[in-house]
């Protein structure tokens, strides 16, 4: 893929680069909200420490907050959902493995 199909999100205060298709960029870009937001609250919080330990228990929370919604028949979650969510913590690995690699962040 070429640098067209990267999208540079924002995420507790740093950028991120991720490879995305054009059709999935704007749910991209909602997903790196929505966990920036999570971190904040964490962070805010003052109970845990360190942007790696944020972001742990930020995967935590929004990881059962998806459990716990797919327990209930009314509100569940979609087998492509599931695969979306796995796809973008996939990348979002891959970027982490990759800054610890290069020593960014």
């Amino acid at each position: 893929m070429s640098s067209s199909n990267s999208v540079t999100v924002q995420i507790l205060d740093k950028e991120y680069s991720i490879i995305c298709p054009p059709e999935e960029r704007s749910n991209l870009v909602s997903a790196a909200r929505y966990l920036d937001g999570k971190m904040r609250e964490i962070r805010s919080s003052g109970k845990v420490i360190g942007a790696d330990r944020i972001a742990v228990m930020a995967a935590l929370n929004i990881t059962h907050d998806l459990l716990h919604k797919e327990e209930r028949p009314d509100i569940q979650a979609s087998g492509s959902t599931r695969e979306q969510v796995r796809d973008l913590l996939d990348r979002v690995d891959l970027v982490l493995a990759d800054e610890q690699s290069t020593g960014k962040g």
